[in-house]
């Protein structure tokens, strides 16, 4: 079984892929990832998950762990988000949705039991830790 995390960014947008990118390579050295996820940037605005609701980000957990999970990111969105709010804080919005699905993933390796109790908190700090290690010009 493949472990670890991979950004899959090809159809994204560039500068969300290259923060992602950065993000994941600081996930590997702070979460262990026993199971490969990839994350598949997507050029939407919004994605629709196994509900039919509408997100901007999802995780999806196979019942059996011989499969591998995956998580989705619409990176459609980055210039509209950049004009309003700019660059740091469109790509942090990002950041904390790839730290949200990985809490996702931390559960279902876990014990496949997906809930959001804690998980903006805790995505919230993750994406904080890694805000720290960041050198500023």
């Amino acid at each position: 079984m493949r472990k670890g995390i991979r950004i899959v960014g090809h159809r994204g947008h560039p500068e969300v892929k290259d923060a992602l990118i950065k993000f994941a390579r600081w996930l590997r050295t702070h979460t262990d990832f026993p199971i490969r996820v990839p994350v598949y940037l997507r050029p939407e605005a919004e994605l629709t998950n196994m509900r039919g609701d509408k997100c901007s980000a999802s995780f999806f957990g196979p019942w059996e762990h011989t499969v591998e999970p995956y998580i989705r990111i619409a990176t459609g969105g980055y210039e509209s988000e950049k004009k309003e709010y700019g660059r740091d804080d469109a790509l942090t919005g990002y950041l904390v949705s790839l730290a949200h699905e990985v809490i996702h993933y931390q559960q279902w390796v876990e014990n496949n039991q997906l809930h959001q109790r804690g998980v903006a908190v805790k995505a919230a700090n993750m994406v904080k830790a890694y805000a720290l290690t960041i050198e500023r010009p």
